[in-house]
């Protein structure tokens, strides 16, 4: 069996998995190795070819490969070193398994950064009744096809989900020449990005049914449509006002889910909202030499705010393997009124860096006051003209005011309900 011994060890080399590693390479870690499974770097991103990335990291527009592409020539500038078409099979205390074109690999190393991402729900998570016929897909997958392999996957389509790749996907389609029917959410409000409801839906007339949702698929070889139905309160189908929708592609754009079967082998304690580690402002896991982020650690709406995550992910994973992060008993963060979670969920008091406080809302409001808050101190406080469940916010304190915290920090969101 092959050995290979380094300072940070990162599995994935995605967005995320590429700024952490750059990050942990700057920040003093001699030799740092990134673990990937394909044959190329840039994760999701390589089949992201529609523009909007980097507004808030690189202050410009750019498509998913030009983003992908910066973090990338960082990283070979830095020196990283990146394994490809190796599976990380199995995280022990010292050791990373894997399996590559030349076997069995152990890796061991003085911190891991968990850098896996996600997967995209399917029709088996959802249960829908009906046939089994060809043309479902989840929204990814359509979107690989299309923009990497140049197949198109239908011409009359339903989406199932206002997510974003869903919404993405619709504009996708219609721009090469199909028809998209609906984007149906079985929520009572948008699911993803306001900007792409306008850019992807609006702009291309292509009509969304909130608390909506797909209750048959019929067809034999191939889908042939769908019924929906609008749904009550408890999201259960009014059948008696059901229709059929003529169709031969049902899209499903109904959320993701981090990919940590790894951290689970490992022991690393997870979040029950969002089904990532529950982690400190370093990004370190409940597990000390084990860090997280991006889309592994909770689902992001940017991936901006994934870099730069992630960058805080290597920086102190590099710093645990020198033996230089700060320790402490921490205080929770945890979410309050109309706050759905927050990560990370543990702060250190009296660290040595900001305590940037991501959490998404339960419902939507409009005019309301977000803060944060320990025992009677609010530690910090704005005002927002809107919020959504379905974009990210947060809250950035100072070390300097984190300092002597014995309370938890519960943050929460008032007034304006929708």
């Amino acid at each position: 069996m092959r050995e290979l011994e380094c300072d940070v060890a990162v599995i994935g080399a995605g967005p995320a998995g590429l700024a952490a590693a750059a990050a942990a390479k700057k920040n003093g870690a001699e030799k740092v190795v990134i673990i990937e499974r394909d044959s190329s770097p840039g994760g999701i991103l390589q089949q992201c070819i529609h523009p909007g990335f980097g507004l808030n990291y690189f202050h410009e527009e750019l498509t998913g490969p030009e983003y992908a592409g910066r973090f990338i020539a960082e990283a070979e500038k830095a020196g990283v070193k990146v394994l490809f078409n190796t599976m990380a099979l199995d995280l022990r205390e010292e050791e990373l398994m894997c399996s590559g074109p030349g076997g069995l690999l152990r890796v061991r190393s003085g911190a891991v950064v968990l850098a896996m991402g996600c997967r995209e729900r399917t029709r088996a998570n959802l249960v829908i009744p009906g046939s089994r016929p060809a043309g479902i897909y989840t929204a990814g997958t359509a979107q690989r096809l299309i923009n990497i392999q140049g197949h198109m996957v239908g011409k009359k389509v339903v989406i199932l989900g206002s997510g974003d790749i869903g919404m993405i996907m619709a504009r996708r389609m219609t721009l090469e020449g199909a028809e998209v029917k609906a984007v149906v959410e079985i929520m009572p409000y948008l699911a993803g990005l306001r900007r792409n409801k306008v850019q992807c839906l609006d702009d291309f007339n292509i009509p969304l049914l909130l608390s909506h949702t797909v209750t048959d698929i019929t067809g034999v070889d191939r889908v042939e449509k769908v019924t929906i139905a609008p749904v009550d309160g408890n999201k259960d189908p009014i059948c008696e006002e059901s229709r059929e929708i003529q169709c031969d592609t049902l899209l499903l754009s109904v959320g993701l889910i981090p990919e940590n079967e790894l951290s689970r082998g490992r022991g690393v304690p997870l979040s029950s909202v969002t089904k990532g580690a529950s982690v400190n402002q370093y990004m370190q896991t409940e597990i000390p030499n084990v860090f997280a982020c991006g889309n592994v650690l909770h689902v992001n709406d940017l991936v901006d705010n994934v870099s730069r995550e992630s960058e805080r992910a290597g920086r102190n994973a590099a710093r645990y393997a020198a033996g230089v992060l700060p320790v402490g008993r921490p205080v929770s963060a945890v979410p309050g009124e109309n706050v759905r979670y927050v990560c990370p969920q543990r702060v250190i008091p009296g660290g040595d860096e900001e305590i940037r406080l991501f959490f998404r809302v339960a419902a939507p409001g409009e005019e309301v006051t977000v803060s944060a808050r320990s025992g009677d101190r609010v530690l910090v406080s704005r005002k927002a003209p809107f919020v959504n469940p379905g974009e990210m916010e947060s809250l950035t304190i100072s070390a300097e005011d984190a300092v002597g915290l014995t309370a938890d920090i519960t943050v929460e969101v008032k007034g304006g309900a929708r």
